[in-house]
């Protein structure tokens, strides 16, 4: 396949940064074989963000041919402390109901589950051994404490929160990840970014290649706050300080209410939109309109219509820019912009549902709704 259709692929939305384009044009005029990967910290359930924004990128490389890998990070998420720190829960979690949410993920998103290869961290480590410690030291060798320090920010943590060292480790062991699956597009969401220009920044010269960095777009907590929202309108001029406050308020496991998960019933999903954050005629950094723009219009081949439910009215739009333009004339109410984008979520995360309340899948769940962890 051409380089252009490939770099294409990548960038296509939900993409918000490639690092870089050219560097990806060098790999595949060069014959480089595609090595993908991205990864997951086991913790409570799948959101829209984890799920169908990330598993877009992944289906988008499978259409260009790239192999693509999904990483579950047990070390990571036991350093991080998901899951209680228990790692027998936490391993017994990522082959079960994560596995099996991100599959039906990339299912909805396009791709194909089958042509994805999961590996869990630690049976990688197995099996490298001493070579996967080497690896770690070689990136902790070519890195400063004070730069981990401002990295630890991936993990969900401040620079000023009291860590313990093994949390310090964590970057350094994202980073030798990728280079010991031999991964030259490590794919995340912005918040993942400090980690991959470590990873960029140290390749050529430790292991002999500059991988290219893949981050998409994080979607906003629908629970977003008018000070949220003001403070990141602020913000676009400083880069670090916009990423740092949107993976702030970004939809969370952890706070249900700013999250859809993929196995919500129709009444949650309706439930949390109608109470989403939708300010009206604004449509910058709009929860709401921010599902629109990159899941429900992302592959739509018909027009979306939307229904006034007081005029009766109805308004039909070919694609996103039109619905956005309506909406910041006012021409579209945000409660009736709330009911039809909840009621194509709905439709559109019917296989879950039925996968996880129905299915196989139904089990994993209701193990994990046992152990009343969130994080």
């Amino acid at each position: 396949m051409d380089p252009e259709t490939i770099i294409s692929a990548a960038l296509r939305e939900p993409t918000e940064e490639l690092l870089t384009p050219d560097n990806l044009r060098k790999l595949i005029e060069t014959g480089v074989p595609l090595n993908h990967y991205i990864g997951f910290e086991i913790s409570g359930f799948v959101h829209l963000g984890t799920g169908l924004i990330s598993m877009q990128k992944v289906a988008d490389l499978q259409s260009v041919g790239v192999k693509t890998r999904i990483f579950l990070a047990d070390y990571h998420s036991w350093i991080n402390k998901k899951l209680g720190g228990d790692l027998s829960v936490i391993r017994r979690v990522a082959g079960g109901y994560f596995k099996e949410a991100l599959r039906v993920s990339l299912k909805i998103a396009g791709g194909d589950p089958d042509k994805t290869e999961f590996i869990l961290g630690s049976e990688l480590y197995e099996k490298l051994g001493v070579d996967y410690f080497t690896n770690v030291l070689r990136v902790s060798m070519e890195t400063t404490l004070s730069r981990i320090r401002r990295s630890v920010t991936i993990l969900g943590r401040s620079e000023s929160e009291a860590l313990s060292f093994a949390q310090l480790l964590y970057v350094p062991m994202q980073v030798a990840d990728i280079f010991s699956m031999n991964v030259n597009i490590p794919q995340g969401g912005m918040d993942q970014r400090k980690a991959h220009v470590i990873a960029i920044e140290v390749g050529e010269k430790v292991f002999g290649y500059k991988p290219v960095a893949l981050h998409h777009k994080l979607l906003p907590g629908l629970q977003m706050t008018k000070e949220d929202w003001e403070k990141l309108s602020a913000a676009k001029s400083n880069a670090e300080e916009f990423r740092d406050l949107l993976a702030n308020i970004k939809m969370s496991k952890s706070k249900p209410e700013t999250a859809i998960f993929i196995h919500d019933s129709e009444e949650e999903i309706k439930r949390k939109i109608r109470s989403a954050f939708c300010p009206p005629g604004e449509s910058e950094f709009n929860p709401v309109l921010e599902l629109a723009r990159l899941i429900i219009f992302r592959d739509r081949r018909e027009p979306l219509e939307i229904v006034n439910k007081k005029t009766g009215e109805k308004k039909t739009f070919e694609n996103y820019s039109q619905l956005e333009e309506a909406y910041k004339r006012k021409e579209v109410h945000p409660l009736d912009l709330k009911e039809t984008v909840a009621e194509e979520l709905a439709k559109l995360l019917e296989p879950a549902r039925k996968t996880f309340l129905e299915g196989p899948g139904r089990s994993f769940l209701e193990e994990l709704r046992e152990l009343k962890i969130t994080r």
